[in-house]
Protein backbone atom coordinates (compact mmCIF):
# COMPACT_ATOMS: atom_id res chain seq x y z
CA UNK A 1 0.00 0.00 0.00
CA UNK A 2 1.18 3.26 -1.02
CA UNK A 3 2.27 5.59 2.04
CA UNK A 4 0.78 8.71 2.54
CA UNK A 5 2.72 11.72 2.52
CA UNK A 6 0.97 14.99 4.33
CA UNK A 7 2.82 18.49 5.04
CA UNK A 8 2.32 19.67 8.66
CA UNK A 9 3.94 21.63 11.35
CA UNK A 10 5.59 20.07 13.92
CA UNK A 11 7.12 22.18 16.66
CA UNK A 12 7.51 25.10 14.55
CA UNK A 13 9.40 22.81 11.64
CA UNK A 14 7.20 22.37 8.68
CA UNK A 15 7.64 18.46 7.87
CA UNK A 16 6.03 15.72 5.96
CA UNK A 17 4.82 12.70 7.74
CA UNK A 18 4.88 9.19 6.41
CA UNK A 19 1.16 7.48 7.60
CA UNK A 20 -0.64 9.26 10.58
CA UNK A 21 0.19 12.96 11.29
CA UNK A 22 -0.43 15.32 13.81
CA UNK A 23 -0.60 19.05 14.15
CA UNK A 24 1.82 20.96 16.88
CA UNK A 25 3.47 24.15 16.85
CA UNK A 26 5.83 26.24 19.05
CA UNK A 27 4.83 29.82 19.96
CA UNK A 28 2.24 30.52 17.00
CA UNK A 29 -0.69 32.96 18.50
CA UNK A 30 -4.05 32.21 17.31
CA UNK A 31 -7.32 33.80 19.03
CA UNK A 32 -8.62 31.86 21.80
CA UNK A 33 -12.52 31.26 21.07
CA UNK A 34 -13.00 31.62 24.91
CA UNK A 35 -15.54 33.03 27.31
CA UNK A 36 -14.58 36.27 28.53
CA UNK A 37 -13.96 35.94 32.23
CA UNK A 38 -10.96 36.14 34.71
CA UNK A 39 -9.56 33.26 37.32
CA UNK A 40 -6.89 33.81 39.90
CA UNK A 41 -5.51 30.86 39.01
CA UNK A 42 -5.37 27.37 37.29
CA UNK A 43 -6.40 25.21 40.53
CA UNK A 44 -9.81 23.09 40.25
CA UNK A 45 -12.24 24.31 42.22
CA UNK A 46 -14.41 20.80 42.00
CA UNK A 47 -12.78 18.31 41.06
CA UNK A 48 -15.54 15.66 40.36
CA UNK A 49 -15.98 14.59 37.02
CA UNK A 50 -18.29 16.24 34.88
CA UNK A 51 -18.93 19.50 37.44
CA UNK A 52 -17.62 21.76 35.18
CA UNK A 53 -20.66 24.70 36.11
CA UNK A 54 -18.76 25.54 39.58
CA UNK A 55 -15.46 26.41 37.46
CA UNK A 56 -15.36 30.31 36.11
CA UNK A 57 -15.57 30.17 32.60
CA UNK A 58 -11.79 30.18 30.52
CA UNK A 59 -9.73 33.15 30.51
CA UNK A 60 -10.01 35.78 27.38
CA UNK A 61 -7.00 36.28 25.11
CA UNK A 62 -5.37 34.99 22.65
CA UNK A 63 -3.45 31.04 22.63
CA UNK A 64 -0.24 29.79 21.82
CA UNK A 65 0.77 26.21 20.78
CA UNK A 66 3.87 25.05 22.62
CA UNK A 67 5.37 21.38 22.07
CA UNK A 68 7.59 19.76 24.31
CA UNK A 69 8.34 17.34 26.99
CA UNK A 70 5.94 17.36 30.10
CA UNK A 71 7.74 16.94 33.06
CA UNK A 72 7.54 17.29 36.71
CA UNK A 73 3.60 16.18 36.80
CA UNK A 74 1.67 17.21 39.96
CA UNK A 75 -1.65 16.53 40.33
CA UNK A 76 -2.36 17.94 43.95
CA UNK A 77 -1.32 21.34 42.77
CA UNK A 78 -2.77 20.89 39.17
CA UNK A 79 0.65 21.93 37.34
CA UNK A 80 3.23 20.33 35.44
CA UNK A 81 6.51 21.58 33.47
CA UNK A 82 6.81 21.56 30.42
CA UNK A 83 10.54 21.39 28.49
CA UNK A 84 11.00 23.32 25.43
CA UNK A 85 14.61 21.88 23.56
CA UNK A 86 16.86 25.25 23.59
CA UNK A 87 14.72 27.30 26.45
CA UNK A 88 13.50 27.17 30.38
CA UNK A 89 11.12 24.87 31.17
CA UNK A 90 7.70 27.03 31.80
CA UNK A 91 5.11 26.05 34.65
CA UNK A 92 1.79 25.09 33.57
CA UNK A 93 -1.44 25.13 35.24
CA UNK A 94 -4.34 23.08 34.34
CA UNK A 95 -7.68 22.00 35.64
CA UNK A 96 -10.56 19.89 34.93
CA UNK A 97 -11.65 22.31 31.99
CA UNK A 98 -8.20 21.25 30.47
CA UNK A 99 -9.02 19.21 27.43
CA UNK A 100 -6.45 16.69 27.26
CA UNK A 101 -6.07 14.46 24.02
CA UNK A 102 -4.06 11.10 23.26
CA UNK A 103 -3.69 10.71 19.13
CA UNK A 104 -6.38 12.55 18.39
CA UNK A 105 -8.64 11.04 21.52
CA UNK A 106 -10.11 12.79 23.87
CA UNK A 107 -9.33 11.44 27.03
CA UNK A 108 -10.05 12.51 31.61
CA UNK A 109 -7.96 15.24 32.06
CA UNK A 110 -6.91 12.64 35.25
CA UNK A 111 -5.29 10.46 32.81
CA UNK A 112 -2.82 13.21 32.31
CA UNK A 113 0.67 12.33 33.72
CA UNK A 114 4.37 12.51 32.45
CA UNK A 115 4.89 13.02 28.64
CA UNK A 116 7.48 12.74 26.00
CA UNK A 117 6.01 14.38 23.01
CA UNK A 118 2.90 17.15 23.95
CA UNK A 119 1.59 19.80 22.07
CA UNK A 120 0.12 22.65 24.57
CA UNK A 121 -2.44 25.14 23.75
CA UNK A 122 -1.88 27.81 26.66
CA UNK A 123 -3.19 31.32 27.77
CA UNK A 124 -2.35 33.49 29.95
CA UNK A 125 -4.36 33.28 33.60
CA UNK A 126 -2.90 36.81 35.24
CA UNK A 127 0.84 36.17 35.79
CA UNK A 128 0.22 32.22 35.11
CA UNK A 129 0.45 30.02 31.88
CA UNK A 130 -3.21 28.28 31.89
CA UNK A 131 -3.53 24.57 29.87
CA UNK A 132 -6.60 25.05 27.46
CA UNK A 133 -5.77 21.71 25.79
CA UNK A 134 -3.31 19.31 25.51
CA UNK A 135 -2.30 17.26 22.59
CA UNK A 136 -0.34 13.96 23.57
CA UNK A 137 1.46 11.79 20.62
CA UNK A 138 2.20 8.34 22.06
CA UNK A 139 3.75 7.82 18.30
CA UNK A 140 6.98 8.50 17.27
CA UNK A 141 6.19 10.10 13.54
CA UNK A 142 8.94 10.02 11.24
CA UNK A 143 9.44 13.02 8.22
CA UNK A 144 11.72 14.23 5.74
CA UNK A 145 12.77 17.37 4.38
CA UNK A 146 14.49 18.62 0.95
CA UNK A 147 16.13 21.60 1.06
CA UNK A 148 19.87 23.71 1.06
CA UNK A 149 21.73 23.59 4.17
CA UNK A 150 22.15 27.27 5.51
CA UNK A 151 24.39 26.61 8.09
CA UNK A 152 25.66 23.67 10.22
CA UNK A 153 27.29 23.54 13.36
CA UNK A 154 29.36 20.33 14.17
CA UNK A 155 29.51 21.38 17.60
CA UNK A 156 26.48 21.39 18.72
CA UNK A 157 25.45 19.47 15.48
CA UNK A 158 22.74 22.08 14.85
CA UNK A 159 21.67 21.58 10.72
CA UNK A 160 19.82 24.40 8.97
CA UNK A 161 18.00 24.11 5.78
CA UNK A 162 16.03 26.23 3.95
CA UNK A 163 13.36 24.43 2.24
CA UNK A 164 10.04 25.19 0.40
CA UNK A 165 8.19 23.78 2.51
CA UNK A 166 8.34 26.61 5.14
CA UNK A 167 8.75 29.99 5.30
CA UNK A 168 11.29 29.30 8.25
CA UNK A 169 14.28 27.48 8.23
CA UNK A 170 14.16 24.00 9.52
CA UNK A 171 16.76 23.29 12.19
CA UNK A 172 17.69 19.59 12.78
CA UNK A 173 20.26 17.67 15.11
CA UNK A 174 22.52 15.86 13.65
CA UNK A 175 24.26 13.21 15.63
CA UNK A 176 27.79 12.26 15.12
CA UNK A 177 27.09 8.34 13.55
CA UNK A 178 24.72 9.70 11.41
CA UNK A 179 24.32 8.10 7.65
CA UNK A 180 25.73 10.35 5.02
CA UNK A 181 25.70 9.60 1.45
CA UNK A 182 25.66 11.41 -1.87
CA UNK A 183 23.44 10.30 -4.37
CA UNK A 184 22.79 10.71 -8.45
CA UNK A 185 25.67 10.26 -11.13
CA UNK A 186 28.05 8.07 -10.72
CA UNK A 187 30.89 10.82 -10.48
CA UNK A 188 29.32 12.42 -8.12
CA UNK A 189 28.70 9.36 -6.00
CA UNK A 190 32.07 8.13 -6.53
CA UNK A 191 33.57 10.77 -3.80
CA UNK A 192 32.73 9.75 0.07
CA UNK A 193 30.40 11.60 1.83
CA UNK A 194 30.25 12.56 5.30
CA UNK A 195 29.60 15.39 8.02
CA UNK A 196 32.13 17.77 5.45
CA UNK A 197 29.38 17.39 3.30
CA UNK A 198 27.03 19.60 5.43
CA UNK A 199 27.98 23.23 3.98
CA UNK A 200 26.34 26.43 3.24
CA UNK A 201 24.84 25.58 -0.13
CA UNK A 202 24.49 21.77 -0.02
CA UNK A 203 21.68 20.21 -1.36
CA UNK A 204 20.48 17.45 0.93
CA UNK A 205 17.11 15.15 1.66
CA UNK A 206 17.14 14.67 5.51
CA UNK A 207 14.88 11.73 7.31
CA UNK A 208 14.55 12.86 10.87
CA UNK A 209 12.39 11.71 14.00
CA UNK A 210 11.51 13.89 16.88
CA UNK A 211 13.70 13.44 19.93
CA UNK A 212 14.33 14.70 23.37
CA UNK A 213 12.25 18.32 24.03
CA UNK A 214 10.94 17.98 21.04
CA UNK A 215 14.23 18.40 19.03
CA UNK A 216 14.43 16.88 15.31
CA UNK A 217 17.05 14.50 15.46
CA UNK A 218 18.42 13.36 11.56
CA UNK A 219 18.06 9.71 10.93
CA UNK A 220 19.85 10.04 7.29
CA UNK A 221 21.28 12.58 5.36
CA UNK A 222 21.35 11.87 1.04
CA UNK A 223 23.79 14.65 -0.52
CA UNK A 224 22.16 15.67 -3.63
CA UNK A 225 24.91 18.39 -4.45
CA UNK A 226 27.44 19.87 -2.72
CA UNK A 227 29.09 23.41 -4.44
CA UNK A 228 31.70 22.72 -6.59
CA UNK A 229 30.37 19.55 -7.94
CA UNK A 230 30.06 18.75 -11.77
CA UNK A 231 26.61 17.27 -13.41
CA UNK A 232 25.55 16.07 -16.34
CA UNK A 233 21.54 16.36 -17.18
CA UNK A 234 20.50 14.70 -20.39
CA UNK A 235 16.22 15.37 -21.14
CA UNK A 236 13.83 17.32 -22.83
CA UNK A 237 13.80 21.45 -22.34
CA UNK A 238 10.33 22.08 -20.50
CA UNK A 239 11.11 25.83 -19.88
CA UNK A 240 13.35 28.07 -21.72
CA UNK A 241 13.97 31.79 -21.15
CA UNK A 242 16.69 32.98 -23.36
CA UNK A 243 16.57 37.09 -22.41
CA UNK A 244 17.61 35.57 -18.93
CA UNK A 245 19.33 32.56 -19.14
CA UNK A 246 17.30 30.45 -17.65
CA UNK A 247 16.22 27.27 -18.49
CA UNK A 248 14.38 23.66 -16.81
CA UNK A 249 15.31 20.41 -18.45
CA UNK A 250 13.49 17.03 -17.16
CA UNK A 251 15.83 14.19 -16.97
CA UNK A 252 14.15 10.65 -17.68
CA UNK A 253 16.48 8.84 -15.51
CA UNK A 254 15.25 10.30 -12.42
CA UNK A 255 12.20 12.13 -13.49
CA UNK A 256 12.96 15.45 -11.82
CA UNK A 257 12.91 18.80 -13.66
CA UNK A 258 16.62 21.08 -13.13
CA UNK A 259 16.65 24.79 -13.64
CA UNK A 260 19.99 25.54 -14.81
CA UNK A 261 21.25 28.98 -15.83
CA UNK A 262 23.31 29.34 -18.75
CA UNK A 263 25.23 32.55 -20.58
CA UNK A 264 24.34 32.82 -24.35
CA UNK A 265 26.80 35.05 -25.10
CA UNK A 266 29.71 32.54 -23.94
CA UNK A 267 27.23 29.00 -25.27
CA UNK A 268 26.28 30.04 -28.77
CA UNK A 269 25.07 26.78 -29.25
CA UNK A 270 21.91 28.34 -27.22
CA UNK A 271 20.56 30.59 -30.19
CA UNK A 272 18.82 27.76 -31.90
CA UNK A 273 17.63 26.25 -28.25
CA UNK A 274 13.93 25.48 -28.72
CA UNK A 275 11.48 24.49 -25.77
CA UNK A 276 10.52 20.44 -26.29
CA UNK A 277 14.93 20.20 -27.61
CA UNK A 278 16.38 17.01 -26.05
CA UNK A 279 19.55 18.56 -24.88
CA UNK A 280 23.14 17.34 -22.85
CA UNK A 281 24.01 19.92 -20.51
CA UNK A 282 27.86 19.76 -18.40
CA UNK A 283 26.95 22.34 -15.30
CA UNK A 284 28.87 23.45 -11.90
CA UNK A 285 26.56 23.83 -8.85
CA UNK A 286 27.85 26.98 -7.09
CA UNK A 287 26.02 26.58 -3.70
CA UNK A 288 22.92 28.33 -5.24
CA UNK A 289 22.59 27.26 -8.96
CA UNK A 290 23.64 24.76 -11.84
CA UNK A 291 25.38 27.27 -13.96
CA UNK A 292 25.95 25.41 -17.48
CA UNK A 293 29.67 25.34 -19.51
CA UNK A 294 28.34 23.03 -22.44
CA UNK A 295 24.95 22.91 -23.96
CA UNK A 296 24.40 20.07 -26.86
CA UNK A 297 21.63 19.47 -28.67
CA UNK A 298 21.20 15.98 -29.33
Amino acid sequence: MKKLLVAVTLFGTAIVYRGTCARSQQLVSSTAATKPGNISSGKVLDNGPGNLDSLPPLPRGKTTIIGGEIRNFDPVRDQFSLRIYGQRPMKILFDERTQVYRDGVRIPVRDLGPEDHASVQTTLDGANVFAVSIHILSRIPEGECDGRILSFNPNTGELAIASSMSPEPVRLYVPANVSIARVGEPEFTASSSGLSDLVPGSLVSASFEPGAAGRNVTTQIKVLAVPGAAFVFSGNVSFLDMDNGVMVVVDPRDDKSYQIRFDAALLPTTKDLRTGANVTVRAIYDGARYAANEITEN
